[in-house]
């Protein structure tokens, strides 16, 4: 796409954006999650929602393609797609799909951060994933856009580790996100070096629960607290430290016993909940180490691989960190080289149908043999789903942009 019509794009995006700041009123609850040490953002693209519980200690809001969807899937940005159609009516249909649901995203983006005055996450199309030159293309436009208060989320792949390493040389500020284990955020910190990196730690209580291997209790707390302190040991020396996300928030409980991690992202109800049933008096909780209430049976399939990392792990991240690979073929090689393949497993269209058809929680009995023989990991499942999941999200939303652009 040439310069001129980013640029048409971008000024479209800006253009007649009338939103009101609003005034933030200070709330002692959240003010002592603040002094245990934790920022707090809201998990949301609903602006109403976020209205009702956003305070003046809360300096960000995040979105990804699911909660996009959910705005764009209520009508409200029917007439806007319409117009963003003539911008890109150069643009073959595909193309003008994905520039679309790029607009779409940096237009909900910018209202968010008129209103709420922070931090907003931005998300990179699905299709992206895999392909180095359209991260950096996207998230260098999403920079430009609004350089001080965008802060682009970049999805765990091998490419996507690289990308985001590129965004991060020119200065964009990188949210990566999908990860699931201690040893994933160890790759992302010495790396990609973001801004932030994320523990999606809902998703691991539901694994092991879902899947019976245990009541799930525990493995997501202990993962996320494990994986702070090795983000820290690892990006301490760096321009601008990593700073760890608890993502996917389950349950009001956990805004207590996760207490002064980096950052949490909040939905909304997490945090309405947590409101009524918590007395609000917080300390750091960084240096539990939760037990994991596990079957028996689950510790073939090696659960503690989510927050304790290897030596081997460690020195491969470095080296890799030291000389960096030049695509993600090469990356995954020097991974499976490396003794640790279930990290970055091979796969055939046919594996990576399955866990599309499994959703956001895999099923365990489909694998578990791999998974015994070291052939996957749990994380590497977990990361594997949840892109599939917003890719299938990704893709009702396409599918709302083709329709109103053939049809209208």
């Amino acid at each position: 796409m040439n310069e001129t019509l980013k640029e048409q794009i971008k000024e479209f995006v800006l253009a007649d954006i009338h939103e009101e700041r609003i005034s933030a009123k200070a709330d002692p609850f959240w003010q002592s999650l603040r002094d245990a040490g934790t920022q707090l953002w809201l998990d949301t693209g609903d602006m109403d929602e976020a209205e009702k519980n956003w305070s003046a200690e809360m300096t960000a809001l995040t979105t990804n393609n699911t909660l996009v969807n959910k705005e764009i899937q209520k009508g409200i940005y029917d007439g806007f797609i319409a117009q963003a159609r003539e911008i890109v009516s150069e643009l073959p249909v595909e193309e003008q799909i994905v520039e679309i649901a790029f607009i779409l995203n940096a237009r909900h983006g910018m209202r968010l951060a008129k209103k709420f005055g922070g931090f907003v996450s931005v998300e990179l199309h699905t299709n992206t994933a895999h392909h180095f030159d359209a991260i950096v293309d996207y998230g260098l436009r999403y920079y430009n856009i609004n350089p001080e208060q965008f802060i682009v989320k970049v999805p765990y792949t091998a490419v996507g580790l690289l990308g985001a390493r590129r965004l991060r040389e020119l200065g964009v500020k990188i949210n990566f996100t999908l990860e699931f284990s201690a040893r994933q955020n160890l790759m992302v910190a010495a790396i990609t070096k973001p801004n932030y990196c994320n523990v999606f730690l809902g998703r691991i209580g539901a694994y092991m629960k879902d899947n019976g291997l245990g009541s799930g209790e525990g493995a997501g707390e202990r993962t996320v607290l494990s994986t702070q302190k090795i983000v820290k040991e690892i990006s301490g020396n760096n321009p601008v430290p990593t700073q760890l996300i608890a993502a996917s928030l389950r349950g009001y409980s956990q805004l207590d016993a996760l207490a002064g991690t980096d950052v949490y992202t909040m939905p909304t109800k997490v945090a309405a909940d947590g409101k009524i049933h918590l007395d609000g008096k917080f300390t750091s909780k960084v240096n539990e180490v939760y037990p994991v209430d596990l079957t028996e049976d689950a510790a073939k399939y090696s659960p503690e691989k989510l927050w304790d990392i290897s030596e081997g792990e460690l020195t491969l991240a470095r080296n890799l960190d030291r000389d960096c690979p030049k695509d993600g073929n090469e990356l995954i090689d020097r991974v499976h080289r490396a003794g640790c393949g279930d990290m970055f497993p091979y796969l055939s269209e046919k594996d990576l149908g399955f866990i599309a058809s499994d959703g956001k929680i895999p099923r365990h009995e489909r694998w578990a043999s791999r998974i015994e023989s070291g052939e996957l990991a749990i994380d590497t499942l977990l990361n594997l789903a949840g892109l599939a999941s917003f890719t299938a999200d990704q893709k009702e939303l396409d599918d709302r942009i083709r329709r109103i652009i053939t049809e209208g």
